[in-house]
């Protein structure tokens, strides 16, 4: 008989060592009660260049439960400060996270491995760092679909559960998450040493970002390679947000301790798709002022920047700072508008002719309430001087502002040499069937909770992480969502 792959057998490294302890504080994860296994992701466990089927399957809960360690693991919670909500907190930190260290995979790819809910850390704040069932199946659920729409996030690999309970405004199930990514670092990691005026800090944490994940800034000519990466930060969340919104995904709390310094999706909490398309889309029901509502999405994004560029003063100057934001608009409007014309199966040409098009799209289906991600996989469906009837009803069979809305379109159609069937191959690739809605998510928890029912999680990931398929067998969870999604509430505790 072969003997099955121990996880822990695995080699491990710690990179982040190489900053000073400032940094972060050693840790120990604490032991949880009977764990055992909800679900393990097998693409990402393929990233690790390991195979469920000859995994040891014990020693793989025992080491993402927290109840054991790598061999080499040097686990450790991580400080940062950040603006929550537009105020400054000067400390805080990963209160239920834990980082256990690296693995570098056969393509040379490191990945971090960081367990969610393994106890308190020095930053918890008087909280248990736990995490519950519940908030961690949303977690799970939403990175891998943010992954399936081509979206920059951070990963799952695997849910544990327990038989220890949780107390938030009740008992319910606790779990710990195992989740990836190249790097935790945010925004607020540079917020916390400029707040001290810690320079030396900031050099080192900058360096660190230029060695292993930006090197290209040492590459620049005649350029500050600290003000090469702030621009590679700013590109890359000006690209990040124009992402979210051509999807129609709210983030909920987009403090900058929630800023990936690499322009990943990161922390998911109060999340949501939008059903109905509307710019004023509040997820979170803790914003009570909207700061973070659908439409302002990218001007705080732009405003988190303008923190972190406060907080590189020490290694850029004011000038290098304004010039690197001049650029975020600039670069956002553009990768938001070819996404969107790509949507509507527009290839040619340059994308700012498509923008009084796409203007008016956005606008008839706020006033029509369109459902926005039914609305555009059906649009693969339209024809060129055509009444286009199913595609009006989606739109509450407002023939006014449709007609005006299509004779614009048929024009851009007309123009490039591209088949009816080929058009609808390229939309369906970049127009979404499956999306998490808020209900599809509460379905699975219910499943999960009420009947451990593992199995239909592991069917709705599937649709996640290839959302663009026909899944003909899950079709229901393409349709409008239930009448009863309408009073799903999430919130900071999500």
């Amino acid at each position: 008989m072969n003997l099955k792959t121990k996880f822990s057998t695995r080699d491990f490294s710690n990179r982040f060592t190489q900053l000073a302890d400032d940094f972060y504080q050693p840790q120990l994860p604490t032991k949880i009660k009977n764990p055992y296994i909800i679900h393990i992701n097998k693409k990402m466990l393929a990233e690790l260049d390991m195979n469920i089927e000859e995994l040891c399957l014990d020693d793989f809960c025992q080491i993402i439960s927290g109840n054991t360690l790598f061999e080499q693991s040097k686990p450790s919670s991580w400080i940062y400060a950040g603006h929550q909500f537009g105020h400054f907190v000067p400390q805080l930190g990963d209160g239920r996270a834990l980082l256990l260290g690296e693995i570098k995979n056969n393509n040379n790819q490191y990945w971090e491995l960081q367990l969610k809910g393994a106890g308190q850390t020095p930053f918890s704040r008087n909280a248990d760092g736990r995490a519950v069932l519940r908030s961690t199946i949303r977690e799970y659920l939403c990175s891998e679909a943010m992954a399936g729409l081509g979206i920059a996030t951070t990963r799952s690999l695997a849910m544990i559960g327990s038989e220890e309970e949780v107390y938030r405004e009740q008992l319910e199930m606790g779990s710990v998450m195992c989740r990836m990514s190249p790097s935790f670092i945010r925004f607020g990691t540079f917020e916390l040493f400029a707040s001290r005026r810690q320079h030396t800090q900031i050099k080192q944490l900058a360096d660190f970002l230029i060695e292993y994940y930006y090197p290209q800034c040492l590459h620049e000519n005649d350029t500050n390679p600290y003000q090469e990466l702030f621009s590679q930060v700013v590109n890359n969340t000006a690209k990040l947000m124009a992402q979210w919104q051509s999807v129609g995904f709210s983030h909920g709390v987009m403090n900058t301790d929630n800023m990936s310094i690499l322009g990943l999706t990161l922390d998911y909490g109060p999340f949501g798709f939008l059903d109905q398309y509307n710019p004023q889309f509040i997820c979170n029901h803790s914003d009570h002022q909207g700061r973070y509502r659908f439409e302002n999405q990218p001007s705080i994004a732009l405003w988190n920047l303008s923190c972190l560029a406060n907080a590189m003063l020490s290694l850029i100057s004011t000038e290098e700072a304004k010039q690197s934001l001049t650029q975020y608009e600039t670069i956002y409007e553009h990768h938001f508008l070819d996404l969107m014309r790509k949507k509507l199966g527009l290839f040619d040409g340059e994308v700012e002719q498509y923008h009084k098009l796409i203007t008016l799209l956005l606008e008839m289906l706020e006033t029509t309430q369109a459902d926005y991600t039914i609305f555009f996989r059906k649009l693969s469906d339209y024809q060129i001087n055509s009444a286009n009837t199913s595609i009006k009803e989606l739109l509450s069979d407002n023939d006014k502002l449709f007609k005006s809305w299509s004779d614009l379109y048929d024009t851009f159609l007309i123009k490039q040499s591209l088949s009816t069937e080929k058009r609808k191959q390229q939309m369906d690739l970049i127009n979404p069937k499956f999306i998490l809605r808020n209900y599809i998510a509460q379905l699975v928890i219910e499943e999960v909770e009420k009947n451990q029912n593992h199995d239909f999680l592991d069917n709705i990931l599937t649709i996640l992480q290839s959302p663009y398929d026909e899944h003909p067998d899950m079709e229901k969870y393409a349709g409008h969502p239930p009448e009863w999604a309408n009073r799903i509430s999430v919130s900071c505790s999500s």
